[in-house]
């Protein structure tokens, strides 16, 4: 990321210096011009001064409205009238270099305008200006035949379409640099949104059911709201923190990206990993009536062997699981969340598992999970994505009768 910033840097100054460096050229032209016109005559020597000029323009003020048409239209009508009122060119004179000036500002040009303008009108305008290049050495020798007009003719025309052709490759590397920038911004948005929705969505839900809990009991038992808006407290900073801790890596990131590593406030919470499961498990089980069990192991071991992207992942699949749980199986009596190595494949490989049995449909909240579990699935199939850029598997479905499984599989190696 250092060295796309120099880029940017570099590019930046690359383009503040093109203006001076075309108005220190344009002069030079202008003084040349005046100096050559009285020995190569003044009706080769303005086209001449046109044709270069025009380009100039064009590479220094490209990004204006109307200055492509306008340069290009006006060489274009400069150029016809040298061809067709100009002097026959004598011995004495050097009325052949400029016309040979002429057509290489006329080939620049070309360029120019494949690079830089609209699209219909590039086409119409080089091939303007293509036939012109192509024709302007009949001012100085008219050749005796048909066939060798038509033969040097399309010789010249060559270069014109190889300058049409590279202004028309630079206009498609534009393109696709612009497009793999927007495509690269919109995945950033997306993966940001997944980030908040399966962080944000499990905390919000839990105070969605907490204070729906407190509504019911707050007339007969009040002494049981204080606890119940306690916990909605809790779950809050917890949704705050969540996001500051999304914001902060995006931060780190551009911190990272600016060489300033070091300025990062250190003291700032880092990525999720699998100590925070056991929060995100005790705070499910505080805020319903499940019986929930968590089968860790956290010893020092086990921790240092998970990647953090991987212990990251780990701690999203819970979430975005119980999360699951919560909206479409509020009565489900019991919920297991496992976390252990293995099963032993060619390469070790971390196993995450959220089972809950089938929810009751007697209560207020109730029904099958697997009829509404496609509303929830949007963000289990975001994480299948990122198991799979793993080298991984995260699987989903009915367990059971009418409950639900979400294990992933994820490489240690």
């Amino acid at each position: 990321m250092v060295t796309n910033t120099g880029n940017g840097i570099q590019s930046r100054l690359r383009e503040r210096a093109v203006g001076p460096v075309c108005a220190v050229l344009a002069f030079c032209v202008v003084s040349a011009g005046l100096l050559a016109g009285p020995a190569a005559g003044w009706r080769a020597v303005l086209p001449m001064m046109a044709a270069v000029l025009g380009a100039l323009a064009v590479a220094s003020l490209h990004a204006r409205d109307r200055v492509v048409l306008a340069a290009a239209v006006g060489v274009a009508v400069s150029s016809t009238l040298g061809t067709l009122f100009g002097d026959p060119p004598a011995p004495e004179n050097a009325t052949g270099v400029a016309t040979l000036v002429e057509i290489t500002g006329l080939l620049l040009l070309s360029c120019l305008v494949a690079r830089y303008a609209e699209i219909r009108q590039a086409v119409v305008l080089c091939t303007v200006l293509g036939v012109l290049a192509s024709t302007a050495l009949l001012r100085l020798q008219i050749p005796p035949t048909a066939m060798e007009i038509a033969a040097q003719s399309a010789f010249f025309a060559l270069g014109a379409i190889a300058a049409a052709a590279t202004g028309g490759g630079l206009r498609a590397l534009e393109s696709r640099r612009i497009r793999a920038v927007y495509e690269a911004r919109r995945s950033q948005r997306l993966q940001l949104a997944g980030d908040l929705h399966d962080l944000v969505a499990h905390d919000v839900s839990g105070i969605v059911v907490l204070a729906q809990a407190a509504q019911v009991i707050g007339a007969d038992q009040p002494e049981k709201v204080l606890p119940l808006l306690q916990q909605i407290e809790a779950s809050g900073r917890q949704a705050l923190g969540s996001m500051d801790r999304t914001v902060h890596m995006l931060r780190s990131t551009d911190a990272t990206a600016s060489g300033s590593r070091g300025a990062a406030d250190e003291s700032q919470p880092g990525t999720y990993g699998l100590e925070d499961i056991v929060d995100v498990v005790d705070r499910f089980r505080a805020g319903g009536r499940a019986e929930v069990r968590l089968h860790i192991d956290r010893s020092p071991e086990q921790i240092g062997r998970v990647p953090r992207e991987v212990a990251s992942t780990a701690h999203r699949v819970v979430v975005e699981a119980l999360t699951n749980v919560r909206r479409h199986a509020a009565t489900t009596p019991w919920v297991t969340v496992s976390v252990a190595s293995g099963p032993e494949r060619p390469e070790p490989v971390l196993t995450v598992s959220v089972t809950n049995g089938s929810p009751s449909v007697s209560e207020a909240g109730g029904g099958h999970f697997g009829d509404r579990g496609r509303h929830g699935s949007t963000g289990l199939e975001g994480l299948a994505e990122r198991a799979r850029a793993l080298g991984g598997t995260l699987e989903f479905g009915v367990h059971g009768e009418h409950g639900w499984r979400v294990t992933a599989l994820l490489p240690l190696g």
